[in-house]
């Protein structure tokens, strides 16, 4: 796998934003189903996360056209829950409020997966300790793609604390990663490599690509796996938020990517660019 140190070792995800046509449902949805509490609701949009931890963003327009089959665009959101007793009521929660669409040991991970109101694919999901990932030979991590034990699942659920009724995941919870459906892989994988600086991380099948930094499974996957062309116009996903530790940090990919021909603007605390399929990324710095 190649190897490149242009991005901080604890570069991770902040946020992801979506266009939605629901409001009120969409909500409800990623309230009581995925977990996450109302953080914050003003003119703009919603904000829901952990703790202080803001998560996902959703801006209502019920006038934007739905995502076309064609358009790239969200493959799945990923919130990456603390414990596997958390996994479990997240379990429990699917069966009593909504629709688990799949379950998949994969090695470095224990996933679920559904799809919210509107069609975004959902990823609930807890790591396992990095010294049991799956490796290949040459020491590069290796996902995997087993069924998962979702009663074993389930019934490790703690009964004091993540039972049936608990309504919200666990302070912790982050989101441990977004998946994008892309027009071109060779082109993406360009991009988020070798201009913006993750490192291709892990070998899983054939169509799909992964990246991270630090030396994590992945914080981005990339798939052409449906065959998308055109960018996505309507709703879905608005955009990505990375996180890098300083303003060094951004100023150094904004360097970057302004020598490679990238547009780069100012926004919020940091900076907005797209990535070949016209993909939003924020960057900023958590200091």
């Amino acid at each position: 796998m190649s190897r490149s140190p242009s991005l901080p070792d604890d570069t991770h995800l902040g946020r992801t934003a979506l266009s939605v046509a629901d409001l009120a449902a969409m909500i409800e949805f990623y309230r009581d189903v995925v977990g996450l509490r109302v953080q914050h609701r003003d003119g703009t949009g919603t904000t829901l996360g952990v703790a202080e931890t803001p998560l996902l963003v959703l801006y209502e327009d019920p006038d934007a056209e739905p995502r076309g089959e064609r358009e790239t665009g969200l493959y799945h959101n990923a919130f990456r829950v603390p414990s596997r007793e958390a996994l479990g009521s997240a379990v429990a929660r699917l069966r009593d409020r909504w629709t688990l669409a799949g379950a998949t040991d994969h090695g470095v991970s224990e996933a679920l997966y559904c799809t919210d109101p509107e069609g975004n694919g959902v990823e609930i999901y807890r790591d396992r300790l990095q010294d049991a990932w799956p490796r290949t030979e040459d020491g590069s991590i290796r996902a995997t793609s087993d069924p998962l034990d979702i009663a074993a699942l389930a019934a490790a659920a703690d009964d004091a604390t993540e039972s049936v009724g608990s309504q919200l995941v666990p302070d912790g919870t982050t989101l441990g990663h977004v998946h994008l459906e892309v027009s071109s892989l060779e082109d993406a994988r360009a991009f988020y490599a070798a201009t913006l600086g993750f490192d291709v991380s892990m070998a899983f099948g054939q169509g799909a690509c992964f990246l991270a930094a630090g030396g994590y499974h992945h914080h981005v996957g990339l798939n052409t796996w449906n065959r998308r062309s055109t960018p996505n116009g309507g709703l879905g996903l608005e955009w990505v938020e990375l996180l890098v530790p300083d303003a060094g940090a951004v100023d150094t990919v904004r360097a970057r990517l302004v020598g490679n021909g990238v547009s780069v603007t100012a926004v919020d605390d940091g900076i907005e660019f797209t990535d070949p399929d016209g993909i939003a990324i924020r960057l900023r710095a958590v200091d």
